[in-house]
């Protein structure tokens, strides 16, 4: 493809590859070290996990309720991410940028890399080796890159994902969450989660204005399915019923091991499962006006 650019980070600490709908950021180290040169070629690599959704996009715009025949690793990977969280309104495209940054983080740390990250838009994934940490920054709303909270994420567990879906954000919503951050093993399982609490955080208020998603993009994968394009001055009953709405649909979602925890906001409000800080790590806020519902 011939708009594939890739670009080393100002810090040197990794590369940020793009190609068409893809803007991945990829960083790897060797203990300390950051490692440029293998991270180059990952960038080379997530090109190629591009290309085995785009070959099968026709059958990943679609739900499934079985595995089709055939499947590349990652639309597989996609599809049961999907089917797993048991939502018939979501298509295996749900999981696609998640899905794309575990296979690139999987490809590096099998390369011994000890620390890798991989922030493919906002979804992410985080691969530990023995000691070693990273810093994770949530956000209240997805349409800014102000920082409200941060979790320093260990290596009691190798693999996290850490996915962030909401109002104004890539893809179209169902709820009216300004962000929900999704925590798991996979990013892939994470994306899809994060996508099905987002959708489910919604309550009837003449302030929601919903239309169907093929108005505003013809070639959306969900193209009867009503979804929120703006959210008014809501009602406080109403923004405590769509959270507890998602909260619910995040501890069932824990319950059935599909994720560790979620962040949950609607505005300047926000709540997180029960149990995160000793699930996930102690949740640090550094905006001290937002307040816990």
């Amino acid at each position: 493809m011939t708009d594939q650019t890739i670009v080393k980070l100002e810090d040197q600490t990794g590369v940020m590859a793009q190609n068409g709908p893809m803007r991945i950021i990829i960083q790897a180290w060797d203990k300390k070290r950051p490692d440029l040169k293998l991270a180059l070629k990952a960038a080379e690599f997530a090109f190629t996990c591009l290309a085995q959704v785009a070959q099968q996009q026709t059958i990943l715009r679609h739900h499934h309720n079985y595995l089709p025949k055939g499947l590349e690793p990652i639309p597989r990977e996609m599809v049961e991410s999907v089917m797993v969280t048991g939502e018939k309104d979501l298509t295996p495209m749900a999981a696609v940028a998640g899905s794309i940054a575990d296979a690139v983080a999987d490809w590096l740390f099998n390369r011994k890399m000890s620390r890798v990250i991989v922030n493919n838009g906002g979804d992410i994934a985080i691969r530990l080796a023995e000691n070693e940490t990273a810093r994770v920054g949530i956000r209240t709303d997805i349409k800014t890159q102000a920082i409200s909270h941060v979790v320093e994420l260990s290596s009691r567990h190798s693999c996290w994902g850490i996915n962030t879906s909401g109002l104004g954000g890539r893809s179209l919503t169902r709820g009216i969450a300004s962000a929900v951050t999704a925590f798991a093993r996979t990013s892939s399982l994470a994306d899809a989660a994060a996508t099905a609490i987002a959708n489910a955080c919604f309550v009837k208020d003449d302030a929601i204005i919903q239309v169907i998603a093929q108005e505003i993009d013809p070639l959306t994968d969900i193209r009867d399915i009503p979804v929120t394009v703006k959210v008014g001055q809501l009602r406080k009953t109403s923004v405590i019923q769509a959270m507890n709405k998602a909260i619910k649909k995040a501890e069932q979602y824990i319950g059935m091991g599909i994720i560790q925890g979620a962040f949950i906001a609607v505005g300047n409000e926000f709540l997180s499962t029960h149990g995160f800080n000793k699930r996930i790590a102690p949740l640090k806020s550094i905006c001290p006006q937002t307040q816990y519902y």
